[in-house]
C-alpha cells in the first residue's frame, strides 16, 4: 500500500523550509540513483524542478521531469520517482483552506498538471526567488504568485479535458527533443508526421500552446539551465551546445524566457 506523507514531510534532504503567507515552501535535494516508492501527499503541492532529471510514474505512466518542469499534484496523488542525477526541487504545499478558497471561484484542481514554459514557469522562478530572499513584503508576493499558479492550473485542466492529441504528434515531439540543438525544418518534421506542414504547425500549437520554434527555444533553455545549475561550463560553451548562435543571443533569449540573465540564474540556482 502506498505511503501517505503528512504535511511538511518529503523524501530527500530538506535544506530549507518556511511557512509564508499560509503556505509551506520547501527546498529538497535528491541523490543520484535514489528511487522513491509509491507514495502520496496529504496536501496539494507544486513541485518546481530546479536541477536534475528524474522519471515520475503517475497513473501508471512514466514521465520525464527536467529542470524548469513545474508539476501540480492534488491531494492524495499516488506517484513514484526514480532519480538518475543529483537534483533539487522547490516544493509548495497548499492546504485545504486555500484549495477550497480557489474552488469557490470555479477553479478546477482535481488532477495533475505539468508546465514546461510560459507564465507559470516564470511565476515559479519568481516564487523561488522570494523564498530565497524573504523580506517583509514576501508573504504578499508569495500569495499572489501561488494564486496565479492555481488559476493557470485550473485553465490547463479545463483544456486537457477537451482534447486528445494525434499519435504522430508524439513522434514529432520526440524528434524535436532528440535534436533541439540542430536547425530543424518544418518540412522535415511534416515528413516524419506524414501530414502537411501547415496542419502540423496548427496542431502543434493547439496541443503544446506554442509554435514549434518556441518549443525548441524552451528545450534549449531547459538544457542550458541544467548546465548552469550543475556545472562550471562557460556561458559561451553552454550557448554553443544548446544551439544558440552565440553567447549574446543566448543571453537575450534566456532573459526573455525567465526574466534574468544566465549569470544571474547560475548565481541563484547553482547547487551548493
Amino acid at each position: 500500500m502506498a505511503r501517505k506523507l503528512p504535511a511538511g514531510e518529503f523524501f530527500g534532504h530538506q535544506s530549507k523550509s518556511s511557512e509564508v503567507g499560509g503556505f509551506r515552501l520547501t527546498e529538497s535535494h535528491y541523490g543520484p540513483g535514489l528511487k522513491l516508492p509509491q507514495h502520496s501527499h496529504e496536501l496539494a503541492k507544486f513541485c518546481f524542478v530546479i536541477s536534475g532529471h528524474y522519471v515520475e510514474t503517475l497513473g501508471g505512466k512514466p514521465r520525464v521531469r527536467r529542470p524548469l518542469s513545474l508539476i501540480f499534484h492534488p491531494p492524495d496523488t499516488t506517484h513514484s520517482e526514480a532519480h538518475d542525477a543529483r537534483g533539487c526541487h522547490f516544493l509548495v504545499e497548499i492546504d485545504a483552506h486555500w484549495l477550497n478558497y480557489a474552488r469557490q471561484y470555479a477553479a478546477l484542481l482535481d488532477g495533475p498538471v505539468e508546465f514546461a514554459d510560459g507564465m507559470p514557469v516564470r511565476a515559479a522562478v519568481q516564487l523561488y526567488n522570494e523564498f530565497r530572499q524573504l523580506d517583509a513584503i514576501s508573504p504578499l508576493a508569495i500569495q499572489g504568485l501561488i494564486f496565479e499558479l492555481l488559476a493557470d492550473t485550473s485553465r490547463q485542466l479545463r483544456r486537457d479535458h477537451l482534447r486528445h492529441p494525434p499519435r504522430w504528434l508524439g513522434q514529432v515531439t520526440d524528434l524535436i527533443r532528440e535534436r533541439f540543438y540542430e536547425p530543424l525544418a518544418m518540412d522535415e518534421l511534416a515528413h516524419v508526421a506524414g501530414v502537411h506542414a501547415v496542419h502540423l504547425a496548427r496542431t502543434f500549437r493547439q496541443f503544446h500552446r506554442c509554435t514549434v520554434g518556441e518549443y525548441v527555444r524552451r528545450l534549449r533553455i531547459e538544457y542550458a539551465s541544467d548546465r548552469l545549475a550543475n556545472s562550471d561550463t562557460s556561458l559561451a560553451e553552454i550557448a554553443a551546445a544548446a544551439g544558440f548562435a552565440d553567447q549574446s543571443h543566448f543571453a537575450r533569449v534566456f532573459k526573455r524566457q525567465l526574466g534574468m540573465l544566465p549569470s544571474q540564474f547560475r548565481a541563484t540556482f547553482r547547487l551548493r
